[in-house]
């Protein structure tokens, strides 16, 4: 029980730092503010870019992945498409007394193991059994169940003109729905990726755990397209002695290599393997704790109907075990969701080993009849006509794949009889996704490195955060602002400034002991003193972080160091 009060007194001087320093704070204060949004001050903001920026490098650097960046609006027809209008829901439940609404599942996670994969009938016979608590003002009656969407809906134009559209729930249908173009500029060869950094919105239905679960997030996505017939498989040996935490749905958790669970039939399918190899190198290279991330096998009854393999990165930090990371294989189900909608071609070509020489004997349209009677679903009619069997008599009825129901005369067919060497295939590519939530990932990277000394006002505190995240580079702090001193680290600060790639604060306010504490605080990685030596031959003292080892150098040289750092 002590140690559970110690973690929240923890929890709640974190939180009670970030917020005074300028790191991460609740949004509209002075309004009274909103739960679930939250604002990155300007040490946060500098930290998230940062975190993007070594996301962004770490996948670019695989050489077969581009960036595109796609509108937070999107239509209706894009996410009803998608499957987001039916079934993008969460379970709520509103207390009798209070009003409060609240997810089933989370009232009810001390009560199963697994409450997010019940279903809703499920859900509300075990929230009927166990009446939970409000957590609001403690009451135990609950309306009954229902499924709550979590778009944020507007408009697209003005007036009755206006398209319904929604604020995008992720990034990943923009690299769908842009795949033609991705395709094309990888000279149509598979495989091949694309990647988005952006916001993402879901009016959740209580947002709870700070950074844990927000209704506007920053997100990162990866959609990379495989041929499902490839049999190549890439090189996992880089991780052949790297062990890591695995849970698989079946059996217990245990210790291991990536490669060698896939070997063992664990892990699903090479590409996934892969993924989860590179996002455990990224997620070390961010300074995550090794010991503190674990990979987590979705169960069956937990993955989408479409999917084929899932893993969550889970990261352990002030509320517990949180997935910051999905890496799904998710089939074909996007693009081809895409294609059934649009009637537009969303595959990739196939070409065989040696042509194959094909009877064809069927149908299709004539155009100069079809064309007029179809018009802009001649395309569609088109390619059902084809696919028919070349016994078929007309007319006949086709069902179009948006559901229109059209009738095809003989008038508006041919048959086809021939035999053709075929070089090759059309197919719909299959997508592993690896999903980042990067307000998550940041909150662990500081939930990780934050570290106490001593106690009461004594507590010192320091930030150990990788170098590549931290949000400022340096520090410069004269020693007095006086004699020269202040003028000469008031340089050194705009020449650092100047300096491609580095962040340096200036601080000269206090004793030299608070000023480095300050900087230890929000991690800066080093210290540059200017004292009176310095103003006799420019040197200067670079004080580091983690160890408090005070090293004389030049200026040319910190200004070099951290240049190439």
């Amino acid at each position: 029980m002590v140690e559970g009060h110690e973690a929240v007194e923890r929890l709640e001087r974190l939180t009670g730092m970030l917020r005074r320093r300028g790191v991460i704070l609740p949004a509209f204060e002075i309004h009274g503010g909103a739960k679930g949004l939250y604002d990155f001050g300007p040490v946060g903001g500098r930290l998230r870019a940062n975190v993007q920026n070594v996301w962004r490098d770490h996948w670019l650097s695989q050489g077969d992945v581009v960036e595109v960046s796609c509108p937070t609006v999107t239509p209706f027809a894009v996410l009803e498409a998608s499957g987001h209008v039916a079934e993008f829901s969460d379970f709520m439940t509103v207390c009798q007394a209070c009003n409060e609404a609240s997810r089933a599942d989370t009232m009810l996670e001390d009560h199963h193991p697994n409450p997010d994969a019940l279903s809703m009938a499920d859900l509300q016979a075990l929230l009927d059994d166990v009446r939970p608590s409000c957590p609001s003002c403690g009451a135990s009656e609950w309306s009954p169940i229902v499924a709550e969407n979590l778009m944020f809906d507007t408009v697209i134009g003005a007036g009755s003109s206006g398209r319904p559209a929604f604020l995008r729930p992720e990034t990943a249908q923009g690299m769908f729905t842009t795949y033609p173009a991705i395709y094309r500029h990888f000279r149509e060869r598979l495989p091949f990726g694309a990647m988005q950094l952006g916001r993402g919105y879901r009016n959740e239905i209580s947002p709870r755990q700070g950074m844990i679960r927000l209704r506007e997030f920053n997100m990162a996505e990866l959609e990379y397209f495989i041929d499902p017939e490839s049999d190549v498989v890439p090189d996992l040996s880089a991780w052949s002695a790297t062990s890591v935490q695995l849970v698989p749905a079946d059996g217990e958790a245990f210790e291991g290599t990536i490669p060698k669970a896939l070997a063992d039939g664990i892990i699903l399918h090479p590409t996934v393997a892969w993924f989860m190899a590179r996002t455990y190198d990224l997620m070390m290279s961010l300074g995550v704790h090794a010991t503190k991330l674990r990979f987590r096998q979705h169960a069956r009854d937990e993955m989408a109907h479409y999917a084929l393999d899932c893993w969550d990165v889970e990261l352990h930090g002030s509320y517990g075990w949180v997935e910051c990371v999905g890496i799904a294989h998710r089939g074909c189900y996007d693009l081809e969701a895409h294609e059934r909608a649009t009637g537009q071609r969303l595959r990739a070509w196939r070409t065989y080993p040696e042509p194959k020489i094909v009877e064809i004997d069927g149908w299709t349209i004539d155009g100069a009849k079809a064309g007029p009677a179809f018009r802009a679903l001649a395309g569609q009619v088109k390619a059902k006509v084809e696919t028919l069997a070349a016994d078929t008599v007309f007319p006949a009825s086709i069902v179009l794949d948006g559901g229109d129901e059209v009738t095809v005369e003989s008038e508006h067919v041919k048959r086809v009889q021939r035999t053709e060497s075929v070089a090759g295939e059309w197919f719909i590519p299959h997508v592993v996704e690896p999903a980042f939530g990067i307000d998550r990932i940041i909150w662990h990277l500081l939930d990780h490195a934050y570290e106490e000394s001593g106690a009461g006002e004594e507590m010192y505190v320091r930030m150990r955060l990788h170098p590549d995240v931290a949000p400022v580079d340096a520090a410069v702090l004269p020693l007095f602002e006086k004699e020269g001193m202040g003028a000469l680290a008031s340089e050194i600060h705009r020449r650092l400034c100047a300096t491609r790639g580095v962040l340096a604060s200036y601080d000269g306010s206090g004793s030299i002991g608070r000023r480095y504490a300050r900087a230890d605080e929000i991690g800066v990685p080093c210290c540059l003193t200017v004292d009176h030596t310095s103003l006799e031959d420019g040197t200067v003292t670079w004080r580091d972080r983690d160890t408090g080892e005070q090293t004389r150098m030049s200026v040319d040289d910190a200004v070099q160091r951290l240049a190439s750092r």
